[in-house]
C-alpha cells in the first residue's frame, strides 16, 4: 500500500492464537515469517523525529528504504504518507545516508508474518519485548471491521510506534536507547504495564 499507510497496532499475549484465527478465516499467507533488521536515521539535530518523520532502511529478504511522514489520527486509526523502494546493497545505502549527513539513531529487530484478508494486510510481529498485530488497509472503517472479525479490542489500540514503546521502559533497565535487538533484551520479561500498553486479545 505504497503512498499512504493507514493502520492500527495492537499488543497481544497469544500471537499463535491470532494466527490460528486467521487460518480459520481462510486468510492468505502472503509473506512467511521473516527476520527483519531496521536501521532508523535522523539528522544530527533530531529534526526528522521532532517533526514526526521517519527515515529507515529495512533488511529482510530485501533491502528497503522507507520514508514516513507525520501521522494523523482518523477515526482511531493512524494514517501517514509512506514511500518505499527496494535498493540493492545495505552497506552502500548506509554510506550514502551518512554522506548526506544522516546518522543512525536506532537499530531494532523483529520477526514478521503477513496475511491478507478482506482488503487488509495483517502483520504478526514478534519484537524483543512482546508480540503485536498490525492491521493495514485503505481506510479506518475497513480496519475497524477486521479488528472485530479477529476478536480484538479496538479500544486497546497502541498509540505509539515500536521505538516509542521501547523508550517507555528502556531507561528502567539501563539499556542503550539505540539498541532494540533480541540480544540486548535477552532474559528480560516485560509486562504490559511496563510497556504502557494493554492486551487486545
Amino acid at each position: 500500500m505504497n503512498g499512504q499507510e493507514t493502520e492500527v497496532k495492537f499488543y497481544v499475549q497469544d500471537l499463535k492464537k491470532i494466527e490460528t484465527r486467521l487460518r480459520d478465516l481462510n486468510a492468505q499467507l502472503i509473506h512467511p515469517r521473516v527476520h527483519e533488521v531496521n536501521y532508523r536515521y535522523d539528522l544530527p539535530d533530531g529534526s526528522l523525529r521532532a517533526n514526526g518523520k521517519v527515515l529507515r532502511i529495512r533488511r529482510d529478504a530485501n533491502v528497503i528504504l522507507t520514508y514516513k511522514g507525520p501521522s494523523e489520527i482518523i477515526d482511531g486509526v493512524f494514517s501517514r504518507t509512506e514511500l518505499e523502494t527496494t535498493i540493492g546493497d545495505l552497506d552502500t545505502a548506509q554510506q550514502l545516508l551518512g554522506a548526506l549527513g544522516y546518522v543512525q539513531i536506532l537499530i531494532y529487530e523483529k520477526y514478521r508474518t503477513i496475511y491478507e484478508l478482506n482488503d487488509c494486510h495483517i502483520m504478526l510481529d514478534e519484537l524483543p519485548y512482546g508480540d503485536f498485530v498490525e492491521i493495514e488497509s485503505i481506510d479506518a472503517p475497513t480496519i475497524r471491521k477486521m479488528t472485530l472479525i479477529m476478536g480484538l479490542k479496538f479500544e486497546a489500540a497502541v498509540g505509539a510506534g515500536y521505538s516509542r514503546i521501547f523508550e517507555n521502559f528502556n531507561s528502567k533497565y539501563g539499556l542503550p536507547s539505540s539498541d532494540l535487538t533480541f540480544d540486548a533484551l535477552r532474559g528480560k520479561k516485560l509486562s504490559p504495564e511496563e510497556l504502557n500498553v494493554q492486551a487486545a486479545d
